[in-house]
């Protein structure tokens, strides 16, 4: 459970289904060596890594997009479904 009260693996479908919906976000990305990602049993959810207090996501974006924009949209669409502080990062374009 997270502090919000809702299991991880279904926080964690959610977060990324919204980060997905924002425009301009092409994808969610692992990280350099995969290592984003929330773990469940026999499946992953890439570029989304929530913890005890911080809410990790990392993205692809569209080129040519307003780059802060974008990552204060998902920011703010994020902190609406977890009770912590998000950082997000850009990964690619």
């Amino acid at each position: 459970m997270t502090t919000t009260g809702t299991p991880v693996a279904e926080l964690a479908e959610q977060v990324a289904a919204t980060v997905l919906a924002v425009p301009d976000v092409t994808a969610l990305h692992a990280g350099v060596f995969g290592e984003i990602a929330t773990y469940l049993p026999r499946r992953r959810i890439d570029g989304i890594r929530i913890g005890h207090d911080l809410c990790v996501v990392h993205i692809v974006v569209r080129y040519p997009a307003d780059l802060r924009a974008v990552a204060d949209t998902v920011r703010t669409c994020v902190e609406q479904l977890v009770a912590m502080p998000v950082q997000v990062t850009i990964e690619d374009l």
